[in-house]
């Protein structure tokens, strides 16, 4: 039985960071992360770059000491409910350590970090095809929302800058 542990980065930490650094570009690199590594820049500037916003939050998971999953998150606020809440930015399983359900272990450990800080919910985006995130997800609990049937489920939408 693989040893997994959930821990909260430390940005200022260059183990963490590298690692942190690592699992993203291990994403970007897959098809569903668009295939490509990350730029340079990025690579070098991330750490630092997040440990700058007060309201990220990283968790890192590791099997055997070695870096296996990643959850990015920046804490928001639900206005409706005037509460704190979570959104799930980045999940990342390592190629080599998928099928451990790392990513169930990682929402779990991110979920009761937000029961303790009073937060109303997580949310999330999912790329329409990515079938295997979104089972999941389904099978932590998330679910497309709805405030009236009558008027369909929420869209996310960007605008690039």
């Amino acid at each position: 039985m693989p040893n997994i542990q959930c821990i909260i980065a430390d940005y200022q930490n260059p183990q963490h960071g590298s690692d942190l650094v690592f699992l993203l570009n291990s994403y970007a690199l897959d098809p569903m992360g668009g295939g490509e590594p990350l730029n340079k820049d990025v690579q070098e500037g991330l750490p630092h770059a997040l440990a700058q916003r007060p309201h990220a939050m990283s968790i890192l998971c590791y099997v055997d000491d070695q870096p296996a999953g990643l959850i990015n998150t920046f804490e928001g606020f639900s206005t409706f409910k005037c509460k704190p809440l979570i959104n799930i930015h980045d999940v990342v399983v390592h190629k080599d350590f998928r099928g451990l359900k790392l990513s169930q272990v990682m929402l779990d450990y991110l979920e009761n970090i937000a029961r303790e800080k009073g937060c109303c919910k997580l949310t999330l985006e999912v790329i329409e095809g990515n079938k295997v995130a979104q089972n999941a997800y389904n099978k932590f609990g998330f679910s497309g929302y709805e405030m009236d049937p009558q008027f369909g489920q929420a869209m996310f939408w960007e605008k690039a800058l």
